[in-house]
């Protein structure tokens, strides 16, 4: 089994190393396509699963990154939905509220799990209330925020 696991991974962009060999890319979608504007949009996970309901035993990572969507409104042909995909409004809060869930299921004992939220639609300060567990530190720049957790 693999060390992280990236549980959204889109098209890998916050990593440095996208084959890295110790992480396990999950995403809900499988995407290779071209943009209106001619650049590819490449979202090729190792494994395609649900962050709400994810296939792993309990406490199986040491780091989970979990970057969920965070778009309510997008056009429906439009480059952000095709990139970074909607939630759906009715029951957002509760799916993200079992992506945490899941991702502390499966972060090992005092694991780390690093979130990252960009709140161009939805407030931070709601995203928060959907995790009963407390932040360590983060980090903001403009609307995108880093968030590090760690499972007692």
């Amino acid at each position: 089994m693999k060390k992280i696991l990236d549980a959204c991974c889109g098209s890998k962009m916050c990593w440095f190393d996208k084959q890295r060999e110790d992480v396990l890319f999950m995403d809900n979608r499988k995407i290779k396509v071209k943009l209106n504007d001619g650049r590819p949009l490449n979202i090729e996970p190792d494994i395609i699963a649900d962050f709400r309901k994810m296939p792993f035993l309990d406490e199986s990572f040491y780091l989970v990154v979990f970057d969920p969507l965070h778009l309510l409104r997008a056009g429906e042909n439009s480059w952000l939905r095709m990139k970074y995909g909607v939630l759906e409004k009715d029951t957002w809060k509760l799916d993200i509220q079992n992506g945490f869930k899941e991702c502390f299921r499966v972060l090992k004992k005092n694991g780390i799990l690093v979130f990252k939220w960009s709140e161009g639609q939805i407030k931070l300060s709601e995203i928060l209330k959907c995790t009963e567990t407390k932040p360590l530190f983060g980090n903001q720049r403009g609307k995108t925020h880093w968030i590090v957790f760690i499972k007692d």
